[in-house]
């Protein structure tokens, strides 16, 4: 099953033309208006051709199933959030709790402009997760993020800076889904971000001054 699914996401080819790119432009963003006001569920290739007001054959002339835009539409989220870990966490003219409060306010935001998709999306996962392209997206925010916690925690081991690091992330895509699913006013946001900033920045600060604590907590990972 995960084999056939990992043949059969990938673009059957990327527009050289400028028209070529605008044909794929326009069919991207009438999958996001189909994905989200029809669900993962009833999402169809014939519904985006009619969205996007082209044939399906010309769809499937860049796309060999609905999987393969799903995956395309998941692909530039993955990419847009690594873009958003990088210009904030590699900014190395603010120390490491700053910058980690800065993704944590931004990080959330960007989850209430978009649950709506991203709800659907998630749903949609089951078709493309377990694609060795899936996993190389996902792999490049890692990346930014170890790259991070060395410089955050330079005396911890690795274990702890690895479990740390993911603790940050799962917790802030966990919470910040949740909290999304929920319309929310910008006070309401800002209030939130707050306060979880305020939590994970406290959870690195204690690694970061108590090597011991860190070292117990290598060891139970």
């Amino acid at each position: 099953m995960p084999d056939r699914r990992s043949s059969s996401i990938s673009s059957r080819k990327q527009p050289q033309q400028a028209r070529s790119a605008d044909l794929v432009a326009a069919v991207l963003q009438a999958a996001v208006q189909v994905l989200a006001k029809e669900g993962a569920p009833r999402f169809t290739m014939a519904r985006v051709a009619e969205k996007a007001g082209v044939s399906v054959g010309s769809l499937y002339q860049y796309f060999p199933n609905k999987a393969a835009i799903l995956f395309r539409l998941q692909s530039d989220e993955w990419r847009q959030t690594g873009d958003l870990l990088r210009s904030i966490l590699e900014d190395g003219r603010r120390p490491p709790l700053e910058r980690l409060r800065a993704l944590v306010h931004a990080f959330i935001r960007s989850e209430c402009d978009e649950a709506e998709v991203r709800v659907a999306l998630d749903d949609a996962a089951p078709l493309y997760r377990d694609a060795p392209e899936a996993q190389e997206a996902k792999a490049s925010g890692d990346g930014i993020v170890q790259v991070f916690m060395r410089e955050a925690l330079p005396k911890a081991p690795d274990a702890t800076r690895e479990l740390a690091g993911d603790l940050i992330m799962t917790t802030l895509s966990a919470v910040g889904k949740q909290f999304s699913e929920t319309p929310r006013t910008p006070a309401e946001i800002e209030a939130y971000s707050g306060a979880m900033a305020d939590m994970l920045c406290a959870y690195l600060s204690q690694l970061a001054n108590e090597p011991a604590s860190s070292s117990l907590a290598a060891k139970r990972s």
